[in-house]
């Protein structure tokens, strides 16, 4: 738990891993408190000649904020659907439902049955969507 204690500086730490964990323990970030705990040790590091065991325990606590933020910003995303970042991405492209039809090699009417959502992607499409506009497959897949 934080407590009132003055700003850490980097001439205060310890040079070996042992009395760097007396100091904070590594654990995984669960909360904002956690997270500016160990972001107030890693910012009076930052910059500085370190330690073999500094460099250690540095590291590790960037992980474990770098786990941290990564968490987060999975949790404050929006969900996009599959059909809405196709939509992004030929708009992005400056692609109509015609354009869609040609780049999956179908029937010309296809691309907009699917921008209406009255038919689905099949994986071959997905698979040629996702080379086309270099994202990830999953990004056109349903939940």
């Amino acid at each position: 738990m934080k407590t009132t204690r003055s700003k850490i500086q980097f001439a205060g730490l310890p040079e070996d891993y042992h009395g760097l964990c007396r100091l904070h323990i590594p654990r995984p970030i669960r909360d904002k408190v956690d997270f500016e705990n160990v972001t107030e040790i890693t910012d009076a590091m930052a910059g500085h000649k370190l330690t073999p065991d500094q460099e250690d325990y540095f590291d590790l606590l960037c992980r474990l904020i770098e786990d941290y933020e990564n968490e987060h910003a999975r949790l404050a995303a929006p969900k996009v659907s599959g059909l809405d970042a196709l939509r992004y991405l030929l708009e992005a492209h400056e692609m109509n439902a015609a354009d869609l039809s040609r780049l999956l090699g179908a029937h010309r009417t296809l691309g907009a049955m699917i921008l209406r959502g009255e038919r689905q992607l099949t994986l071959a499409h997905v698979r040629k969507l996702s080379e086309h506009f270099g994202v990830p497959a999953d990004l056109f897949l349903p939940d």
